[in-house]
């Protein structure tokens, strides 16, 4: 198996601008981010971002990067531009490694690539794990995932789903029902470059644009997502400055990096 982490990486994040070059330690948090996909078994690791100081960075850390358009609409588009640029071949596998994930399982990488290669019926791979709390199953900001008996996506959602009738029908409980499989959908994804291709010459869905999930382009287009269980815990990204502070104490603190 064979494959490419291609790590994007934006300057001007609305929430946080800047943020892929933040100190953590000794470098900048895009650095770490690159260090964990060394750790895993890609054959190439490019970073592509939309900003020469990010790509200064990059370079010196002795990295392979592409400076890509501002000007596109989704992370998405911004793979596949370096797909095409890079000539890369329609079954070739491309991990999509966020560049504020400094704390990214390097197994995770791996899984989500081989479960790709190894069914070829799905255009996309990606992980989830279970939700234990009651609070996550009903937050807005964790997306939840639904698969079939197959490991094949139904549905995303920022709604809590599976919605189970019975339990919550006196109103919001505190604990989650025993029997219901609640499952958070992390944010690492496999594609294949023909699902690359196709995704962007698509329109915007219908349910992508009420949900504001990408990946829901690729069902109502019909293709195949296959959901696995992560093999590590999903690890927490950079969105605000607490969160950058928690992934310091863990880098700085715990493992010395």
């Amino acid at each position: 198996m064979n494959f490419t982490v291609i790590i994007p990486a934006r300057y001007g994040s609305s929430r946080f601008p800047g943020k892929p070059l933040e100190m953590i330690g000794d470098k900048a948090m895009i650095c770490h981010v690159i260090d964990r996909a060394r750790e895993s078994l890609a054959g190439r690791i490019v970073v592509a971002t939309d900003d020469e100081r990010i790509a200064s960075v990059v370079k010196a850390y002795d990295a392979e990067v592409m400076l890509t358009s501002r000007d596109h609409p989704s992370g998405t588009d911004r793979l596949n531009e370096v797909a095409v640029r890079m000539n890369m071949s329609a079954d070739d596998i491309i991990v999509n490694v966020q560049g504020d994930e400094p704390l990214i399982a390097p197994e995770n990488i791996n899984q989500v690539a081989l479960n790709l290669f190894d069914h070829p019926d799905c255009a996309v791979a990606t992980l989830c794990e279970p939700i234990n709390h009651v609070n996550e199953f009903f937050s807005s900001n964790i997306v939840k995932v639904i698969p079939d008996i197959n490991n094949r996506a139904l549905y995303f959602s920022r709604a809590p789903i599976p919605w189970d009738r019975d339990h919550f029908s006196a109103g919001r409980p505190d604990t989650l029902p025993q029997d219901i499989q609640a499952l958070r959908h992390l944010g690492i994804y496999a594609y294949r470059v023909s699902a690359l291709k196709e995704f962007v010459v698509w329109p915007m869905s219908n349910l992508e644009n009420i949900e504001k999930l990408e990946q829901l382009r690729f069902l109502e287009n019909g293709r195949h997502i296959h959901v696995e269980v992560a093999s590590k815990p999903g690890a927490p990204g950079v969105d605000t400055l607490e969160d950058l502070n928690k992934v310091r104490y863990i880098l700085e603190t715990n493992h010395g990096n």
